[in-house]
């Protein structure tokens, strides 16, 4: 009881001190707190997927950087949201489906990104995204990304890509399913501080 009281004797006494020109109690200082810490840091960095396959092909792979997260976007038009699977996890070393041949890949950390779609079509086997196996994914740079550090095109066997994303640690990990896309974000840390 005696806590309570003291908590709100001096959540009351704030506006008085700061009428007077004092500095404002700590409480400030926890809403500056809560402020820094405001990314999301709960999503652990376990094995995530979602079974579904469409035969829809991807066209396109691309990064972004935002405040608490880097992110990775597998374009996949026309799959909408119901055929679009997944299995994203951390790896010791990325090998390429099919001949297991491992591939390097830059970092800390090593994501192994498998999207249930092909990179070509499946009626003439004719690439639809002009990426080549062991190789960084063209149009992507990944320069000035907090926690970004390669990403490699594996290859596209029998109707799944694969991708080697290269992060700075092991970090916590989110996967989404939005319309036609599959989003990967990586956050900057395990704090959740900006």
């Amino acid at each position: 009881m005696a806590l309570a009281l003291m908590g709100a004797t001096s959540a009351a006494a704030a506006p008085a001190q700061a009428a007077a020109g004092q500095a404002a109690p700590a409480r400030t200082a926890s809403v500056a707190a809560a402020t820094a810490t405001a990314c999301p840091t709960g999503w652990g960095s376990t094995a995530k997927t979602r079974t579904a396959g469409t035969t829809e092909p991807v066209t396109n792979i691309r990064t972004g950087r935002h405040a608490c997260y880097d992110r990775m976007v597998v374009d996949v038009p026309g799959a909408g949201t119901a055929g679009l699977g997944y299995s994203v996890r951390y790896v010791a070393k990325l090998r390429q489906d099919g001949s297991g041949r491992p591939i390097p890949v830059g970092g800390g950390a090593v994501l192994e990104v498998r999207v249930t779609a092909p990179a070509y079509d499946p009626d003439t086997g004719a690439p639809t995204y002009p990426a080549r196996a062991g190789r960084p994914l063209p149009g992507v740079d990944l320069t000035g990304y907090r926690t970004f550090r390669d990403a490699r095109f594996a290859g596209s066997f029998e109707g799944e890509t694969q991708v080697g994303l290269g992060v700075r640690a092991r970090l916590p990990f989110r996967v989404l399913v939005l319309t036609d896309r599959v989003v990967v974000d990586v956050a900057h840390n395990w704090t959740g501080a900006r």
